[in-house]
């Protein structure tokens, strides 16, 4: 059994985050509905937020195009620049109260939460600098004319956000469209409504005009439906399933929307026998396990080499016994619950699937008995188990691992790559030549040696297959939020030919 924390009881105070964030207004939603947002520690409804419909959904998007036409086109992008780095500013001295919304809201742990977002204030501040060095180039495709590109912003970007890490995976979006001069509306999860419109108090203060940015939490099929079908939204930048994503292309078809998807995965996590196997087993822990495994780039598939295959899988689930779960906002705490009731009926239906097709659980495996309350479930730690299962090939989004052998460096890799997803893969070894040999050849989009998830906002981050379409961070990134248009200036003296004189 995992260790558990002591409990720290939240306020019993029911919250309120009443008003939608439009036009730089705090409005109500024209329906007056509210969504009752359950905290997972405790099971209890813990904050009321403000319910948006399609009309209210409309209402931001004009908003938006309006600032897009107004005081958001006319300001410097060395101004866009330094509203933006009050932003990250602000976001760093609220560093506590923005983590404490995210941690009711979504059961992750407050010494997660707090490294997040202070991160995520970063990626503002590292985005903020790109703002006024988006350059066109000039093309000497004929010595009489001048030609030359402009970058220029798209119009208004839709973000619609996932429920694991709101603010950090705002910052993503937030940071390039606006360095961009693009505007945008924020649709959060309805499962995490609340700490976007936190943000969204933040962004008020930092001075952005009205309409800059716009917070609508709301239902997926009736917000998140509505920004994708508006004709007056340019681009959706979209985190979560994969099938979300297909609906979000067709719907967006009719207007030729821009899309870049960050969809799930399933990622592979390579161990030969002449690695540093504690460096290795450390890190495979956290991947695995960080987040409740709530997260897209989960190291859930652990390819060990036959020869230690079995001694990894057994310190690996004897190590997981120490993990803390608790209350997320106890320190103490290392993973809390799942976020919803309905995650951990999927991952508890996934470890059914585990042992019914012949796997055995090591660790874990069930709901922690000192836990009476919350949706919590143990760190569950597989061995036995088939590449070919269900377990292994589909995203269960939880904290549970599969230890499976390989014979050599071939069959690691046909393992690795044999998945409908490809967002990250890892692997580790002393080996230098072997190192760049697998990762060139493992299919994902982000690829680490001795490590695993090195994400960061200079780094491009997004996925094959199945795992999305374009990429997030890094500069490259602003290429997914501006359009390119030519210029070409006649420089010749005199009338042009006339091709009809004749």
């Amino acid at each position: 059994m995992a260790v558990t924390s002591e409990a720290t009881r939240p306020t019993t105070e029911l919250r309120r985050f009443d008003r939608l964030f439009i036009g730089g207004e705090w409005v109500a939603p024209r329906s007056g509905r509210m969504i009752r947002s359950i905290e997972p520690a405790t099971e209890e409804v813990w904050a009321e937020v403000a319910e948006a419909d399609a009309s209210d959904v409309d209402d931001a998007v004009k908003a938006a195009q309006a600032a897009l036409r107004g005081k958001w086109s006319q300001i410097t992008p060395t101004q866009r620049g330094e509203l933006m780095l009050r932003l990250a500013a602000l976001m760093r001295r609220d560093v506590d109260k923005l983590a404490e919304v995210e941690s009711r809201d979504n059961g992750k742990p407050l010494r997660d939460t707090k490294g997040e977002i202070a991160r995520a204030a970063d990626w503002i501040t590292f985005f903020a600098g790109a703002a006024d060095k988006i350059n066109g180039t000039q093309i000497p495709f004929r010595p009489d004319a001048l030609a030359y590109t402009r970058r220029e912003p798209l119009g208004v970007v839709g973000a619609i956000l996932p429920w694991n890490s709101p603010i950090s995976l705002c910052s993503w979006k937030l940071g390039p469209a606006l360095a961009a001069g693009n505007t945008i509306v924020l649709k959060p999860a309805e499962q995490t409504p609340a700490s976007l419109l936190a943000l969204g108090k933040l962004v008020e203060e930092a001075g952005f005009p009205g309409g800059v940015v716009n917070v609508v939490p709301g239902y997926g099929e009736v917000a998140g439906a509505a920004l994708v079908a508006h004709k007056g939204v340019a681009k959706i930048s979209f985190t979560g399933d994969h099938r979300t994503a297909q609906k979000i292309m067709q719907s967006g078809a009719a207007t030729l929307k821009r899309c870049t998807f960050e969809c799930g995965g399933k990622s592979p996590y390579i161990v030969f026998a002449d690695a540093d196997i504690d460096k290795a087993l450390t890190v495979a822990l956290h991947s695995a396990f960080r987040s409740t495994g709530q997260s897209c780039s989960a190291g859930s598939r652990v390819f060990v080499e036959r020869s230690i295959q079995r001694e990894f899988a057994e310190r690996m689930a004897e190590r997981s016994l120490r993990i803390r779960l608790g209350n997320p906002l106890d320190p103490k705490t290392h993973i809390g619950p799942q976020t919803s009731a309905e995650q951990l009926a999927k991952t508890e239906s996934y470890i059914a699937l585990g042992r019914e097709a012949g796997g055995h659980v090591l660790a874990g495996g069930k709901r922690p008995d000192s836990q009476p309350r919350g949706y919590f479930i143990e760190p569950t730690v597989f061995v036995d188990v088939e590449n070919t299962s269900r377990l292994a090939r589909e995203e269960v989004f939880g904290p549970v691992v599969a230890v499976m052998p390989f014979e050599d460096e071939d069959h690691a890799v046909s393992l690795a790559n044999d998945t409908d997803y490809g967002l990250v893969g890892g692997l580790w070894t002393s080996d230098v030549t072997r190192a760049h040999r697998v990762a060139h050849r493992i299919e994902a989009g982000l690829v680490s040696v001795n490590t695993f998830r090195p994400v960061h906002w200079m780094l491009p981050y997004g996925g094959y297959k199945m795992s999305g379409i374009g990429r997030e961070n890094s500069l490259e990134v602003l290429n997914e939020y501006t359009q390119t248009k030519t210029v070409v200036v006649e420089l010749a003296i005199g009338a042009p030919a006339d091709p009809f004189a004749d």
